[in-house]
């Protein structure tokens, strides 16, 4: 017997609207968090940064590249990741290249964040193929500065990341030999998006979230809901290029 229900069409177009009444309030209190988000106090950046790129050193507001919004994606890429950058957040950054071109039209520079040397960040973007411009924040401030990256003292402090680190989960296990870093060093970075305005000659930091928050994660993650199965409980992220099984498409 399937563990799916069966039912009728009737059942099928009741339980339909039910849900679309549940979508319908999601999408509304969606569009108010939206209104409250745009509503933060906007903070002056005072710090010169200098970030390096594959085009030399930039400074944060040459990195918007002539618009007046920022957003950055912090990929998980460590110093001392040995393998290349998180998968999910590989997986992640392999959905970027095609809504920058939308985007650049809206005023808006995307780029991605990594606190490995650039040399490295450079190499990992030809394997996975990107395009979109990808900085590195190696010996810098900015990261610690904007909660993108943890100390090894303040990662201590975080009950959490402990506890990971000391009893940590397979999966998580497996992550760390897919980044080649001990898990002390892997887990002090951290995943999420963060924003910056330009104004009058002067850069804001407006906006930062970070995961679990569900903005920060892969499109196709979004589409996985919207099919019959849930994904397998032991689903883990690949690399495009490390998939175990060839692709059928």
């Amino acid at each position: 017997m399937p563990e799916h229900e069966i039912g009728t069409r009737d059942d099928w177009q009741a339980a339909r609207a039910a849900l679309a009444t549940l979508e319908a309030e999601y999408a509304e209190l969606g569009q108010k968090v939206t209104e409250q988000r745009r509503k933060l106090p906007w903070v002056p950046v005072e710090k010169e940064y200098q970030f390096d790129t594959r085009h030399g050193k930039r400074t944060l507001a040459e990195l918007f590249d002539g618009r007046s919004q920022l957003l950055a994606y912090n990929i998980m890429y460590g110093p001392d990741y040995e393998l290349g950058a998180c998968p999910g957040c590989s997986n992640l950054g392999d959905e970027l290249d095609a809504t920058r071109v939308h985007l650049s039209h809206r005023d808006v520079t995307l780029i991605c964040f990594s606190r490995a040397p650039i040399e490295r960040l450079n190499a990992y973007k030809q394997r996975m193929g990107w395009q979109f411009p990808y900085v590195s924040t190696y010996a810098t401030e900015f990261p610690f500065d904007f909660g993108l990256a943890l100390t090894p003292q303040q990662a201590q402090e975080i009950p959490e990341v402990n506890s990971m680190i000391d009893n940590p989960p397979e999966w998580l296990e497996h992550w760390g030999r897919q980044v080649g870093a001990k898990l002390e060093d892997g887990l002090r970075e951290n995943p999420g998006f963060i924003a910056f305005a330009r104004e009058n000659g002067t850069v804001y930091h407006t906006y930062t979230v970070t995961a679990p928050d569900p903005f920060v994660t892969t499109y196709h993650s979004f589409l996985l809901k919207r099919t019959p199965k849930a994904e397998p409980e032991a689903a883990r992220a690949w690399r495009k290029d490390e998939y175990p099984e060839a692709s059928s498409i």
